[in-house]
């Protein structure tokens, strides 16, 4: 992918125009709204901010249209979605009792040597558990490629077909936020990483989560459940080692600096971002070009600037 550029939400200031105008992008667009589910196609809000032309690709409605025609696909569909909320609830499971006890330790006081070993044990199960959750939905995924060969279906081959010559003239795809899970299971029915290519592609909110190479679920004070950042799926893979956490703002305890610090040695190498308001980060041949308000997480629990090299 040449060029991968991520922002903050777009609902309340928009700066889509902006990374457009600096990247050079002008001409027809093309936009991923899958994750709005039946709000799909609503984007003439979208096309007005950025005073392009804006095709949706309607992967939300291609997707009904091929299950519509292929109940063997929709059936196989549901059955690896209902054994991937399975495997989730299992591990959520062992997740909050690997997490509470990391940061029982973290807290504790005590022999400095001791607690280290102790600590590093407790992240390392942590991330061994994070591991093999990400390889088992893996697996899932090849299991289903492999036995239904989703593109190679008649009822998907079309859409491709189609998807093809509306992505071939594009200047760039977007792709938007929304329910995460039915936005890269949309973008991975039709193979979307390759019908891309090589083209600019700048993603937001859900749609940053999705293009990344997994999907991490957090929320410090959700109104139910423990509060765990969870490992969800796998994602498209267009960035490495990076999680990018939309609207940290109002979803993370920032101020909580032993909190901040699990997160980010739990998923290190990886760079865990914030996205919020105003925030973009531009990759080109894989190496981070430029950033704007957005942030990491550092292993010492704090907020360090993320700084192109």
């Amino acid at each position: 992918m040449s060029s991968i550029t991520l922002l903050g939400p777009q609902f309340r200031e928009p700066n889509l125009h902006f990374a457009l105008r600096e990247l050079g992008i002008e001409g027809r667009l093309v936009a991923v709204t899958a994750g709005w589910q039946e709000r799909e196609g609503e984007n003439d809000e979208l096309a007005s901010h950025v005073g392009l032309p804006v095709t949706d690709l309607a992967l939300y409605a291609r997707t009904e249209q091929a299950f519509a025609r292929d109940r063997e696909l929709q059936v196989a569909h549901r059955r690896r979605q209902a054994r991937l909320g399975e495997m989730q609830d299992l591990y959520r499971l062992r997740l909050e009792h690997a997490k509470d006890a990391a940061r029982e330790l973290l807290a504790r006081e005590g022999d400095p040597e001791i607690l280290r070993r102790s600590r590093r044990a407790a992240l390392g199960a942590l991330r061994a558990l994070d591991r093999e959750h990400l390889r088992a939905i893996e697996r899932e995924h090849a299991a289903f490629r492999r036995e239904y060969r989703p593109q190679q279906r008649a009822s998907v081959v079309r859409h491709i077909d189609e998807l093809r010559k509306l992505i071939d003239p594009a200047a760039a795809v977007l792709i938007a936020g929304g329910h995460v899970a039915v936005l890269v299971n949309r973008l991975r029915l039709f193979d979307l990483r390759r019908l891309i290519g090589g083209k600019p592609v700048i993603a937001w909110s859900a749609g940053a989560m999705a293009i990344a190479d997994r999907i991490v679920l957090f929320h410090d004070h959700p109104p139910q459940g423990a509060g765990n950042a969870e490992v969800f799926d796998a994602g498209l893979g267009f960035l490495e080692d990076v999680v990018p956490l939309p609207h940290a703002q109002t979803r993370l305890a920032l101020h909580n600096h032993e909190r901040l610090a699990l997160f980010a040695r739990r998923f290190a190498p990886a760079h865990c971002v914030t996205l919020d308001h105003g925030s973009a980060l531009h990759w080109r041949g894989g190496r981070l070009r430029r950033s704007a308000n957005a942030w990491r997480l550092s292993r010492q629990g704090a907020l360090a600037e993320v700084r192109a090299p």
